[in-house]
């Protein structure tokens, strides 16, 4: 099983969504680093359940505690180990899929690959386990932050109802305006009703996640294998619900010529830039200097209430099932802070990997 990601900066998860509790441990980070339990707990507000109409009705207050790593209010460059308690677990609602796999959730592969599966809200394929993501990307963002980097996710597609294209500064403004975080208010709108029509549908729905973050410095990426689209492709993959990721025009370069997506560079104000950014700022595996741009695909929430077949293993018969319990109607709202988080880690791995950050003591000089 892996639970690790990252080389210089790295990131692993533990727990499970019923478990005792869930978090991360971050190695790596360097010494001197000014954080706080209110860096990462602002960040964890953003994919708490019970927030609104739209997400699971779970109500779990999320509080991280820091175990270690922190020292007189800054990093000290040991493991950074942070936990959340759960609280408000209601195994019973799952007792009826210890033999019953749910449609679209990962437990039948759980159980054939491992056996020994802890079925209750899904164990550790659940979405519960992001909290190690925004643990892990609270603190990277924060590191990010000393470099002048900047990264915001926000939604701009529910269904077939798209956000129109803003700017970077009314995006970050208005995100915090609506629960489906997107920049588009009068598309938040409709995209809301949307949701809540589907909820009472007994249904649900996904949608579409961007990421961009700007500030970022020409040259991060490893090519061949560990280049920076790639390694982004890989985080972003692994988000649980994620079937897509694309990164600048993604899949429309297909119906493009040559001519109309190149980015063709200029210099202004003695400084090289490109015209467009069809790249998403990311050119032969390496950032470019422009704003880097991603989008995940996010499949509808796999539990809903209405009855879908299945099968029983015990009897090895087919057999209906409706799954009861608390769920989100749709998962993007809350998956645009993991997305946040995963793009920081990556980038502050590889901001470490490139010499932009010193990788033991920020008070160092590179």
């Amino acid at each position: 099983m892996s639970n690790s990601i990252g080389e210089k900066f790295k990131i692993t998860s533990f727990g499970s969504s019923h478990g005792f509790g869930v978090g991360a441990i971050v190695d790596g980070c360097p010494a001197n680093l000014k954080l706080t339990t209110e860096d990462i707990q602002k960040e964890l507000n953003k994919r708490k359940p019970g927030t609104s109409s739209v997400t699971t009705p779970r109500k779990e207050n999320d509080e991280v505690q820091i175990l270690s790593g922190i020292f007189e209010g800054k990093t000290d460059g040991t493991p950074i180990t942070g936990i959340i308690f759960n609280k408000n677990q209601h195994s019973k609602d799952y007792s009826m899929f210890k033999n019953t796999p749910r449609p679209s959730h990962g437990d039948y592969s759980w159980m054939v690959k491992y056996g020994n599966y802890d079925y209750n809200g899904g164990g550790r394929g659940s979405g519960r386990v992001t909290i190690g993501h925004v643990i892990g990307g609270a603190i990277a963002k924060k590191l990010l932050k000393t470099q002048k980097i900047e990264i915001i996710s926000h939604v701009v597609q529910i269904g077939d109802i798209k956000a129109k294209p803003q700017d970077y500064s009314t995006i970050k403004k208005n995100i915090e305006k609506n629960p489906i975080r997107c920049g588009d208010l009068k598309a938040s709108k409709e995209m809301e009703e949307f949701i809540l029509s589907k909820k009472q549908e007994g249904d649900s729905v996904g949608g579409i996640v961007e990421t961009i973050a700007i500030g970022v410095p020409q040259g991060l990426g490893e090519p061949v294998f560990e280049r920076l689209d790639g390694d982004l492709a890989r985080i972003l993959m692994n988000i649980g619900s994620v079937k897509g990721v694309e990164i600048g025009l993604g899949f429309d370069v297909a119906t493009h010529t040559g001519s109309e997506i190149n980015d063709e560079y200029q210099i202004t104000n003695n400084k090289i830039t490109t015209k467009t950014n069809n790249s998403g700022g990311i050119i032969g595996g390496m950032s470019n200097g422009m704003p880097i741009t991603s989008r995940i695909a996010v499949k509808p929430t796999p539990s809903i209430s209405k009855c879908q077949n299945s099968i029983n293993l015990e009897k090895m018969e087919n057999e209906k099932i409706e799954i009861k319990g608390r769920h989100d109607p749709c998962i993007c709202p809350r998956v645009t802070v993991v997305a946040e988080s995963s793009t920081a880690i990556v980038l502050a791995d590889h901001m470490i990997r490139s010499g932009f950050i010193h990788p033991t003591n920020l008070d160092k000089s590179i």
